[in-house]
């Protein structure tokens, strides 16, 4: 007789609802931030291709100066989810009201130099003369909603420190929502052109910020803790996210050197890397959604002294990442024949990707257990470790990648190169995961 599987212990089902409820609803969160830029060039598109190509030179500048801030969320979470779990819900809101500040106070930095330094950072990006001005205008007017991004990105670290990522869901379907109609109604109904498509996503993030801060302040009136910026808090903020932003500014790095050497290899090459980047960039949304959950979950069991439940959670996780990558590779290897016609019509550019594409799927099981071992050191506030394994991880890969238009072997060569990456923060996140000196309890690291 043929006996049915054991159900999973009680402490794995504990783990998976855990993980589920906070990754699903963080990515759908992550989803929607990349449709803002999408809406923006949907509606822009239609006022012809100088304005399109000036709204695409301005996004990308504003995607890299607030991604190199995305430390305001990932540290914020841990310091938060470890006072959580602790049991002092006082503490861990007053340690998010000082990364809130901390996002504050660098987003005023950011105006003060985007708006003079507009017109020159629009010519280094190289745009052409018809779409410069209209990348200076886009530029200088969305600049001005850079503070609330940056409180947003905070804000949410806070939520995500106490264990909600159902509120950054709402806030962000809402706000895209709010984007889409402030766009249409200011290009078209009040003819601001791209103006107003600038000024229409620079409200709609001001609103997700007073949104984020009005849940932040109730809580905080709720549980008694201070509103008043601290300047020792706002300092520690700034000490924990310096090894993130070393750690991201590397990541950073990876992708411009990679784009870089693709753009060397040729127009088709570089067309083809661009679509397998957005795949792969989608893929990343959704195993970091799991990286967020471990960030949450692990800073609470650190928090509370549990070390054993912390390693477990761990354990779990990485399961998860496998089983993920595993899924996701094969999607991309069944569905292959169905997008890639989508992306692409021309037979040179499909003969590029085809190869370069499975070298991907591949590639995805490694990927989804390094997005979950960053996210459980993330949580477990080892950000140096992690800033020190991603150099590591540029030095191995930045003369390999740029040996490929040497050595040869094209696109295919170039995505091999990324996955060495991959392999190589494999090795040094995993190797200190097993050492468990991540492992440091209590309310502070």
């Amino acid at each position: 007789m043929i006996q049915a599987p054991a159900p999973p212990p009680p402490s794995r089902r504990r783990h998976d609802r855990e993980i589920i409820s906070l990754a699903v609803p963080a990515f759908g969160a992550l989803v929607a931030e990349p449709l803002f830029v999408m809406v923006d060039s949907a509606i822009v598109g239609h006022l012809g291709t100088p304005q399109l190509a000036g709204l695409a030179v301005a996004a990308a500048l504003l995607t890299t100066a607030v991604s190199i801030f995305v430390f305001l969320a990932y540290a914020t979470t841990a310091a938060v989810a470890r006072r959580v779990g602790a049991g002092d819900l006082a503490s861990a809101i007053r340690q998010g009201m000082d990364g809130i500040w901390l996002a504050l106070l660098l987003g005023v930095v950011v105006i003060a130099l985007a708006l003079p330094t507009a017109p020159w950072l629009v010519d280094v990006f190289g745009a052409s003369d018809t779409a410069a001005p209209y990348a200076t205008t886009y530029l200088r007017i969305s600049s001005l909603g850079i503070p609330a991004m940056l409180v947003v990105m905070a804000a949410t670290g806070v939520l995500r420190g106490l264990q909600d990522t159902r509120t950054p869901l709402y806030v962000a379907v809402g706000g895209f929502a709010a984007n889409g109609a402030l766009n249409a109604g200011l290009v078209y109904g009040a003819g601001l052109g791209i103006a107003g498509s600038a000024w229409g996503t620079v409200i709609a993030q001001v609103a997700m910020a007073a949104v984020y801060l009005i849940v932040v302040v109730r809580g905080a009136r709720r549980h008694g803790a201070s509103l008043r910026p601290d300047a020792a808090g706002i300092r520690a903020s700034a000490q924990a996210g310096v090894p993130l932003l070393v750690r991201t500014l590397s990541l950073r790095a990876v992708l411009l050197i990679a784009t870089a050497v693709a753009a060397r290899l040729g127009d088709t090459e570089i067309a083809a890397h661009q679509i397998i980047l957005s795949l792969w960039s989608l893929m990343a949304f959704a195993l970091d959604a799991i990286a967020i959950a471990g960030q949450a979950i692990i800073g609470r069991y650190l928090g509370a002294d549990d070390a054993g439940g912390a390693r477990e959670a761990c354990r779990r996780m990485v399961q998860w990442g496998i089983v993920s990558g595993v899924v996701f590779g094969a999607l991309i290897v069944l569905a292959r024949p169905l997008f890639v016609p989508l992306f692409t019509g021309d037979r040179s550019v499909q003969d590029a990707l085809v190869p370069a594409l499975l070298v991907v799927a591949l590639s995805q099981p490694i990927a989804g257990v390094v997005f979950v071992l960053d996210g459980v050191l993330m949580g477990a506030g080892d950000g140096p470790y992690l800033a020190w394994a991603m150099l590591v991880t540029l030095a191995v890969f930045a003369p390999v990648a740029l040996l490929v238009p040497v050595i040869g072997g094209g696109l295919t060569a170039l995505w091999w190169a990324m996955t060495l990456m991959m392999a190589v923060r494999l090795v040094t996140l995993w190797l200190r995961t097993r050492s468990g000196k991540w492992i440091v309890t209590g309310a502070t690291r």
